[in-house]
């Protein structure tokens, strides 16, 4: 049960004594721990985090209002002047419990707010020992490839897996927090914009196994190269214990040539028989999902899962992997594989005037839009491509997106280009050929224009980057809008 005392002693090496107030605060139950202050509930813990547009600072009074019987932040926390309620405690150089008058709520100063969220995470790891973290990373298919491990692992094991898409330098500390002593297994995804972030959430989650999914031209704005892509996809591996498993897409050469980088054993994953599990014999069964004969060792089986495009089977794979490594039987394996209660990213959803939409809206890069077209490829009804801008590609922009304009002429009867970046893939379609692409300034714009386009049995994919929101034109299309908004809108990748 996580506690107050645990909160000073992860922040001050101090364990809480003295003074009944002290005593009695410090073993207080944390009900949660917060970084905004809309999710604060009575007994919870709320870091201030400063970042470049927000200042969590701002909002103490309002975690305050809500109940919050801790607050951590730093030197601007002095600043803001709040009521006798609030007891500034300074974390550095405390030697001893401080006194806290009774009725007050502490507000632990650090020097960086971040930092303090993070070695509070990686204490309360330290006190499961016998969890054992599975961290899954690459450049696509990080969340469904969590999903399905965690869908294969709690066959046997309690297994705790990242909430969404929880995998940054603080959602992977806010999963952490939900570990209790019921917990065998923790399945974490770890995402990076820069180079040493993956370290940082090895350093808290201690993971026994890493998964690498793939490596491609993603955040090149931020990293430059593929390059040092792969150099920061590969921390995982790196960090890894002798007795852990690097679980590595072998049909991925950045990904197979991690295998130098580790001192973990290796298991690869792919569509090459030189892969330790591997598969052939794919098939598509449009919206019911895959099969494919998979192979380890003598082992030999057929498999369907309820996964949407032949890109999945490498996430089933990876899923496969996980589970022999953790001893499980082929029978739990499969039906992990099965469990329809994993939420992976790609759904189709009835649309309006009979049009079934496949709803691939929380994320797009080059290849996972290709594999996205290759999906719509397999329908078969009329396709209507609606496709948008494609973010952070950095030099590969121009490319990125004139390969999917090639690949979507070749695929879809409809093209609908949304957005500047967009504009892009309509004007590749149209050099290839294409004799109706439309273009869309805004999400609005393209709802009007699918309505007008669409027939009955028509297959509509809608796919663009984060920042362009396209879960908005789902919305407004889906058969029931009402029940689809208040889903939460993933993606398969």
């Amino acid at each position: 049960m996580l506690s107050l005392a645990d909160l000073f002693e992860a922040l001050t090496g101090i364990k809480p004594s003295g003074s009944e107030s002290v005593a009695a605060l410090s073993n207080q139950r944390v009900m949660r721990v917060a970084i905004d202050s809309r999710q604060v509930i009575p007994g919870s813990v709320f870091f201030a985090l400063q970042g470049e547009a927000l200042d969590g600072h701002q909002f103490i009074g309002e975690a305050l209002a809500r109940g919050a019987i801790a607050i951590v932040g730093n030197a601007r926390a002095r600043e803001l002047g709040f009521d006798r309620s609030l007891t500034l405690i300074d974390v550095a150089g405390l030697q001893s419990s401080p006194n806290l008058p009774a009725g007050s709520v502490p507000c632990l100063i650090t020097e960086n707010s971040l930092n303090a969220l993070q070695t509070f995470a990686a204490y309360w790891r330290r006190k499961f020992p016998q969890v054992q973290v599975i961290g899954v990373t690459g450049s696509i298919g990080k969340t469904s490839t969590k999903e399905l491990i965690w869908a294969v692992l709690k066959q046997r094991y309690r297994t705790l897996k990242s909430q969404g898409n929880l995998n940054s330098e603080t959602g992977l500390p806010l999963t952490i927090f939900q570990l209790n002593e019921t917990h065998e297994r923790a399945v974490l995804e770890m995402g990076m914009y820069a180079p040493h972030e993956i370290a940082t959430l090895c350093e808290i989650a201690q993971p026994k196994i890493g998964v690498v999914t793939l490596v491609a031209p993603i955040h090149l704005e931020r990293l430059g190269s593929l390059e040092n892509i792969a150099n920061a996809k590969a921390e995982l591996v790196e960090a890894l214990p002798a007795d852990g498993w690097a679980i590595l897409n072998g049909d991925d050469a950045n990904v197979r040539a991690m295998r130098a980088k580790t001192r973990a054993n290796v298991l690869t994953f792919g569509l090459d028989a030189t892969n330790d599990v591997w598969a052939d014999e794919i098939e598509s069964n449009g919206l019911e999902g895959m099969e494919f004969a998979l192979h380890y060792g003598d082992s030999h089986l057929h498999v369907q899962v309820p996964l949407l495009g032949q890109h999945s089977v490498h996430t089933a794979l990876a899923a496969a992997a996980v589970g022999l490594v953790q001893d499980l039987s082929w029978e739990e394996i499969l039906r992990g594989l099965q469990d329809v209660s994993a939420q992976l990213r790609l759904i189709a959803v009835p649309g309006k005037n009979g049009v079934t939409i496949l709803d691939d809206t929380y994320n797009a890069s080059p290849p996972s839009t290709l594999s996205a077209l290759n999906l719509l490829s397999e329908m078969s009804g009329r396709k209507i491509a609606v496709l948008g801008d494609m973010r952070e590609l950095g030099a590969y922009e121009q490319e990125g997106h004139q390969l999917v304009g090639i690949r979507a002429a070749r695929v879809a009867n409809v093209i609908i280009a949304v957005g500047p970046l967009g504009k892009l893939i309509g004007d590749a379609a149209r050099q290839e050929g294409h004799a109706e692409v439309h273009y869309a300034q805004s999400n609005s714009d393209a709802v009007e224009q699918i309505t007008h386009l669409t027939q009955i049995g028509d297959f509509v994919l809608i796919k663009g980057s984060r920042g362009a929101q396209m879960e908005e034109i789902v919305q407004a299309l889906a058969e029931d809008t009402e029940a689809h908004g208040g889903a939460s809108v993933q993606t398969l990748h």
